[in-house]
Parts: structure tokens; sequence; C-alpha cells
């Protein structure tokens, strides 16, 4: 499905992906981690092509990426911060993306899920941050993709908007789809996640299942457990 081989990236002086290689190969939910400033972004902005590497190749679903952008379409992103044109209402913002994606989509389920009924004919500037997100997850999940790409899906989500975001990943996760996440919260991570990717200075220092973390660092505790890979990467 996704594999990175070799991947350099420098912006500036800042060398934020070095010599990386990953391979996802399909099916499940593979969580991206690493503190502030480790490539995450930079890394899942490079398979979507919207930072282009210096060095190394990328492929999706078997196919170079480089010069490319129709694979494009076959991916449903969730960006970190979704800046929407304020003086949009939510109902033509998702005409809009529907115009634009040119496929077919089910957003009305996903509307009701998140009770979005009474916002859709507000303007998206005045929306609430934890609004907005509904919103962005909602455009996320409207097409039928086999490949999701969610920066931090979480963020702002009240606890009833997270238990239907974790309902809608698993349903998505049954259909045999390729899930890829960044997030901070390691509760929802270890939860969700059927492997962890954790990231350092553009580098992947652990790729496996949690319980392959845990028995790699001699803890019980998953938190403990990233603590500890972390601290490794410092000796």
């Amino acid at each position: 499905m996704i594999q990175v081989k070799n991947v350099y990236k420098k912006f500036g002086k800042n060398q934020v992906l070095s010599g990386l290689d990953l391979s996802i190969n399909g099916g499940g939910i593979f969580a991206v981690l690493g503190p502030n400033g480790s490539g995450k972004t930079t890394l899942i902005k490079s398979i979507l092509g919207m930072v282009i590497p210096d060095k190394g190749d990328i492929l999706v679903q078997e196919n170079l990426i480089k010069n490319k952008w129709k694979y494009r379409k076959d991916i449903n992103y969730l960006p970190q911060i979704a800046n929407f044109p304020g003086n949009l209402k939510v109902k033509e913002l998702m005409a809009m993306i529907m115009d634009l994606r040119q496929k077919p989509g089910d957003g009305k389920n996903l509307i009701e899920r998140f009770s979005l009924e009474p916002h859709l004919h507000k303007k998206l500037a005045t929306l609430s941050g934890g609004t907005k997100q509904k919103v962005n997850i909602v455009l996320a999940f409207m097409f039928d993709s086999q490949l999701l790409v969610l920066d931090e899906p979480t963020t702002g989500l009240d606890p009833n908007a997270l238990i239907q975001l974790k309902e809608l990943l698993r349903k998505e996760k049954e259909q045999g789809k390729t899930i890829l996440i960044t997030s901070h919260i390691l509760q929802f991570v270890e939860e969700m996640a059927d492997e962890v990717i954790y990231l350092l200075e553009g580098k992947i220092y652990f790729k496996g299942s949690i319980a392959d973390l845990k028995k790699k660092t001699n803890q019980d505790n998953f938190e403990h457990a990233i603590a500890a890979i972390a601290s490794q990467t410092h000796d």
C-alpha cells in the first residue's frame, strides 16, 4: 500500500527526514508517533505529494508518486488544522468538496452521526473548534477510499464525538481499509492502533504492535513503553 524508500527532506538547515524507510502493506490502523518536530507531518505530507522529498522514492499502491497527482483521488485526508473559508456555510463547503472530488460521497449518515444538522446553514467562521473538527471528519470520511490519512483526528472532540470517531474507524478497518494516524493521545492510540511507528529526528526507531513495543522495552504500560523507546533513542 505505502512504501517510503530512503527519503530525505531538509527545510533550510533543518534536516527533517533522514534516510527514512517505511513499508505499510495495507489493512489496519497504523499510528505514527513521536515528539513535536520529529517529522510526522512532513512524512504524511510527503506521502500525499504536498511535500517533495530531496531524495528517495515513495510508492502508493505500488506506483511511484513523484510528479503525479491522480493517485490522491484515492486518498481521504484529514489535516491537523482545517483552514476552511470562513464566509462559506457548512452545507456549501460540503457541496464544493463533492464537486471537487468528482466521485460518489455519502455525507448524510456522517452528518447525523456527528449531530451536525443544526450547523449546516451556519458560516464556518462562527463554529467552535470542536464543531469545525466534526466538519473536518465528515469531509475526510465522505468518500469511499482504501487509504485514509488522519493528522491528529481527535483534536477538540467532545467525549460523544470521540466515541463516534472510534466507531467510524473500526467500521472502516473492518472493510479492509488502511488508516494512517498521527496522535499525541496515547490512550486513543492504544485503543485503536494495530501497529505503531515511532519517529524521532526524521528516522523510524520502532515499527510493530503495541505488544511488541511493551516486550521490547520491558514495560507493561503503553505510555511507559513510549517513554522508554524515546529515552533509548538518546542513549
